[in-house]
């Protein structure tokens, strides 16, 4: 096995929208390797809240001043992407004892179809690991009186106005 000179890891998700607990494991996940790709992936049988290009432009605007980190979305399979990008390692994120069952899983399943690709996994910080993008989705679409500040608890700054945007059309049935 030969050192790469650059080590690119993906960090791959919906991200709909990115939580603090995804921000958290960036930049955690940026001082382990030279390059990390936060990848917005596109999953067709879902309906997301936010459109990719959206949900690019967030995460760009979030991670604007780490200088290693740079966010993309791709379609297909997060193996093929991270090859496409010459990527050595696989970022994943576990909040619960259920997902690292379930991230055990697909580590095993993508270490078959690329196994020179390895899948690096951080534990979320303690005060992200009950967050989830649902859970975030669920709070501005169904609190009735839902403030920006109890947001910023959830979800960084430059994810709320949006947030708020969309939440408040969708109660209105627009």
């Amino acid at each position: 096995m030969s050192l790469q000179s650059n080590r690119i890891a993906v960090y791959a998700g919906s991200f709909d929208p990115l939580t603090l607990g995804h921000q958290d494991i960036a930049k955690r996940g940026a001082m382990l390797f030279d390059e990390l790709v936060v990848a917005i992936g596109i999953n067709p049988e879902k309906r997301p809240l936010f459109s990719p290009e959206e949900r690019v432009q967030m995460a760009r605007e979030i991670f604007a001043d780490v200088s290693n980190i740079r966010c993309e979305s791709f379609t297909g399979l997060t193996v093929d992407f991270a090859r496409s990008i010459h990527a050595t390692a696989m970022l994943r994120g576990v909040r619960t004892v259920s997902d690292i069952e379930t991230e055990f899983t697909m580590a095993l399943a993508n270490r078959m179809m690329a196994p020179d690709l390895e899948t690096v996994f951080l534990m979320a910080s303690e005060q992200f690991s009950h967050i989830s993008s649902t859970l975030i989705k669920q709070v501005a679409m169904l609190g009735r009186d839902t403030t920006p500040q109890q947001l910023l608890k959830f979800i960084p700054e430059q994810v709320i106005s949006p947030l708020m945007t969309k939440a408040r059309a969708l109660k209105k049935g627009t």
